[in-house]
């Protein structure tokens, strides 16, 4: 009796797993038309849930690079990544047609130009103030004066410019650059995501990370506009993919334990 229970439990945890959906072949020709899946990532010095390292010698690790392999894995389909330091870069490589698919946060711009599934997480924006600045407050940030950098082409830095009334909104053209910007008194003020200044403010020593936020950001899986069947296949991956525990995992193995996966969508 003991055994049949066991077994019984057995199949009904199996079977509430829930499994990976498999594309047509219109889907698939339309994820991977050349073959491969040509992925576009995002890299940064350190890695958010977001951003991805590259290593000294090219290694690409993340949260993003993980979850690609396992679509990659799931429509057995080898994956060739694009990384590079913005994503408006990633962006013109969509609307090009040069990649077929990226994580990236989403606006109505980007709505516009790419067509854009389910999201993962969500994070909010805020600023990172340079060593030695007197502002406290987000508030405080949006006064004549004061030097404010985003990452050119982002999200971010178009809502930062809508955010900001007395000041404005500079471009810089990577992560790099722009702590390069704060450690030297170039800027006073880096507009980005709480979850990725966390782990970057460290290499800015004395720079503080302003509490709250202006703007609430979802980073979702987007692809080429005018693909409708990958576009489908991908958010019933990605939802699959979150009920599975699969991000949920990703965010676990690299040091994301406090990040909350987004609930389904609706």
């Amino acid at each position: 009796m003991a055994g049949g229970i066991a077994l019984l439990l057995c199949f009904v945890f199996w079977a509430c797993i829930p499994t990976q959906p498999q594309p047509d072949s219109e889907a698939m020709n339309q994820l991977a038309p050349s073959g491969k899946i040509r992925f576009g990532v995002a890299f940064a010095p350190e890695q958010s849930t977001f951003f991805i390292e590259k290593t000294a010698a090219g290694e690409l690790r993340g949260v993003t690079v993980d979850l690609a392999n396992e679509l990659a894995q799931a429509v057995g389909r080898p994956i060739e990544f694009t990384a590079a330091p913005n994503t408006g870069v990633l962006t013109d490589a969509l609307v090009a047609g040069t990649l077929d698919a990226a994580f990236m946060p989403v606006d109505d711009e980007r709505r516009g130009k790419l067509g854009v599934g389910p999201i993962y997480f969500t994070a909010l924006n805020t600023y990172l103030v340079r060593p030695g600045s007197d502002i406290t407050t987000i508030a405080e940030v949006d006064r004549p004066g004061i030097r404010v950098i985003g990452i050119a082409g982002t999200t971010t830095i178009r809502s930062t410019a809508v955010a900001l009334k007395r000041t404005k909104v500079e471009p810089a053209e990577s992560v790099d650059v722009a702590l390069e910007m704060l450690r030297s008194g170039q800027a006073d003020a880096f507009a980005l995501t709480h979850d990725t200044l966390r782990s970057l403010s460290p290499r800015v020593p004395g720079s503080r990370i302003l509490e709250g936020s202006f703007r609430e950001i979802s980073i979702a899986i987007v692809v080429p506009k005018n693909r409708p069947e990958s576009l489908a296949y991908v958010g019933q991956w990605l939802e699959s993919a979150k009920a599975s525990g699969s991000v949920r995992r990703a965010f676990d193995r690299w040091g994301f334990a406090n990040a909350d996966v987004a609930p389904p969508s609706r």
